[in-house]
Parts: C-alpha cells; sequence; structure tokens
C-alpha cells in the first residue's frame, strides 16, 4: 500500500519548509496539478442529530467533550481567513458543521462573508432549524442551500438519524428555504445498504419535478467511527439504475470543473438527480477542496489523519503575509488520494471525525 505523504505541521514561528513564494490572486496547484478552488468551514462540532455515519450516539453521546467556545475560530478570525484563501484562488465556500445552524448568529459570518466579494457561498443543514433561520441566511447573502434528508418514511429516518427528528420537520425546512428564496435547494441522501437504500427510488420520485435535486452519496469510511464496512456500501450505479427503471435517466454534462456529483437528468426533463461515489468512482485527481475546522486545523482531505494549526498562527500575532504563505506551503504540498487507495486497512485507521470537518 503507498504510503501517506508527510506534511510538515504549521509553526508559527517560522516559515514552512517547501513553500514557494506565492502573489495575491495567482492559482495555487498542489503536487497533482490540482488548483485551489473550494473551502468548506466547518462552524462547530455539535448537532441535533447524532446520524449513525457521522455521530453515532455510542460515541458522541451526552457526555462526549466538546469543544469550548474560546476554542472554536470566531467569525472575525474565519472572515479573516477567507479574505486570504480568496487571494490564493477559492471561489466558493461552504459553512459546515457539525449542524451549522446551532452557532449562534451564523447569519452575521455569511454577512461578513459577502461582503468579501466574489465568492459562492453554500451551506449544508439538516434542516430543522431552517424555519427560523432561512429568511436571515438569504438576506445576508447566502447563494445555496444544501440539506440532509436520507429517508422519507419516518421509521428509516428516525433509525438515521438516532434522536427521533420526523421527516416532516425537514421538510418544513425546505419549505422554508423555498420561501426564503432558495429555489434550487440540493438534498443529500447518504445511502446505507440494508438501513435506507430502499428508500431511494421514493426520495427521487418526491422531489421529481419540484427544481431541487437530490444527490445519493455513497456510505463512507470517514473518521473512525462509524464501523464502517464495504459490503454497506450501495454503488452509485446501483442508485441509478434503480431510479432509471422507473424514471429513466440519462448522463448530463458537468456544470464545472471537479464538480463532485456525477449529474443525471430525467429522460422526460423533469429535473436531474447526482450522485458521489467516492467509494466506487474516485474523484481525488479533479480535488479542488480544503476544510477548515472548528478549531481552526486545515484539512488536505476528507480522510486526513492530521490537520494544520491556523489558528495558532492567528492568535500567535502573524500577519496577513505569514499567514498566506502558511496556506500556500500546505495546498502546493498536498497529494491526498485517498479513495485511489483505499484498503481495508486505511479504511481502519484512525481519522479526523466528519463532525469538525464537515463533509
Amino acid at each position: 500500500m503507498p504510503s501517506r505523504p508527510t506534511i510538515p505541521i504549521i509553526d508559527e514561528r517560522s516559515r514552512l519548509p517547501g513553500a514557494s513564494p506565492v502573489d495575491p490572486g495567482h492559482d495555487l496547484a498542489d503536487r497533482r496539478g490540482r488548483v485551489l478552488r473550494d473551502l468548506r468551514v466547518s462552524v462547530t462540532d455539535r448537532c441535533n442529530f447524532r446520524c449513525i455515519y457521522c455521530m453515532p450516539k455510542g460515541v458522541f453521546g451526552k457526555d462526549y467533550p466538546f469543544l469550548k467556545r474560546q476554542e472554536l475560530l470566531s467569525f472575525d478570525e474565519i472572515t479573516r481567513l477567507a479574505r486570504i484563501f480568496s487571494e490564493h484562488g477559492v471561489r466558493k465556500i461552504r459553512i459546515t458543521g457539525g449542524e451549522p445552524l446551532l452557532r449562534r448568529g451564523v447569519e452575521h459570518l455569511v454577512a461578513a462573508l459577502a461582503r468579501l466579494g466574489g465568492l459562492e457561498l453554500t451551506l449544508t443543514t439538516n434542516g430543522v432549524l431552517l424555519p427560523r433561520m432561512a429568511e436571515r441566511l438569504r438576506d445576508a447573502g447566502l447563494d445555496r442551500i444544501t440539506v440532509s434528508l436520507d429517508a422519507l418514511d419516518d421509521a428509516t429516518f428516525r433509525r438515521m438519524n438516532d434522536v427521533d427528528f420526523p421527516v416532516a420537520d425537514v421538510l418544513a425546512g425546505i419549505a422554508a428555504a423555498e420561501r426564503a428564496g432558495f429555489r434550487q435547494v440540493k438534498v443529500n441522501m447518504v445511502v446505507k445498504r440494508g438501513v435506507n437504500d430502499h428508500a431511494v427510488v421514493d426520495l427521487a420520485r418526491h422531489f421529481r419535478g419540484s427544481g431541487h435535486i437530490v444527490r445519493f452519496i455513497e456510505y463512507m469510511d470517514v473518521g473512525s467511527s462509524n464501523g464502517w464496512r464495504m459490503d454497506e456500501v450501495l454503488p452509485s450505479r446501483e442508485v441509478i439504475d434503480r431510479i432509471s427503471a422507473e424514471f429513466p435517466l440519462e448522463p448530463a454534462e458537468s456544470n464545472y470543473a471537479g464538480e463532485v456529483a456525477e449529474r443525471w437528468r430525467y429522460a422526460d426533463g423533469d429535473g436531474e438527480i447526482g450522485v458521489i461515489s467516492s467509494v466506487t468512482q474516485a474523484f481525488c485527481a479533479s480535488c479542488t477542496r480544503l476544510r477548515l475546522s472548528t478549531e481552526g486545523k486545515l484539512y488536505t482531505c476528507l480522510f486526513a489523519q492530521h490537520g494544520h494549526d491556523l489558528r495558532g498562527l492567528l492568535r500567535g500575532g502573524a500577519d496577513d503575509g505569514r499567514l498566506r504563505a502558511a496556506i500556500a506551503a500546505v495546498w502546493q504540498q498536498r497529494e491526498d488520494r485517498y479513495s485511489e487507495i483505499r484498503t481495508a486497512a486505511t479504511a481502519a485507521a484512525r481519522k479526523i471525525e466528519m463532525s469538525y470537518i464537515g463533509g
């Protein structure tokens, strides 16, 4: 098995080895020629769900030691970093969690990021807090919303979120997003064989013709707490076959280079779906994403084992030049391709939990 590259952890006392001088505004390429375009920012490690594939209750129970408030990056710190990332070519920022709407005043962060200009701002949520938040987020400048929904029948959905939230709460959130002006909501379903895969066609049917796009995500070995097994993965090819048997599908072109979801449209023109196949059809070669964790560590891959401490630099008095050079060094030395080299051994290795770095 190929070994993972060793990348030095950022030390605020000196410039990282291997960093090349970078002029603001220039594209930044990693060792595999991938250009930085996307930043995912986790604003909280807390969630009101305990989804079995992300924050299983047996691990993230009531006594779990979540981060203290002072350990989280402030909105000012996030905004400062976002400005520097934009100078390195980032064009889209996704706000994630945990559940990002649990972070008090998150709409003020959205407004601050919107004022930077030139950024597409998106947010991923489980949707249950959208009835009171959707309009605030839209007014603040949020461009798009993605809502997680793993089944339409209550029994399955409650089993997936494991805290007894009903489907109606999520559907009410999507309706609130529509009223606030989010016309095309993306709906993410993580598909786990034997648990909710029977709900695939039902979900496609429900949102067909609505203008919203359901994206079916292969169950992944993110983190170390979800007990992932390969035999619980339903390949995207099978998802397409199941839906197409009832509603014929045809492939559609990507919207942009590096798009995570593979697009399929209904042959009769009544909308589209997407599949995200990071297990069976790795898209590492086109990955343009960095992830900033709740406590200010930078991760170069969803399946990373180690992060790079930006909070230490921020709170240690680093100026923008030093922060710019540190970020450049991390990306320029990046050569992650976890999904291309996935084995039973790599899947079992301890990795950062998704609740710290978002999906």
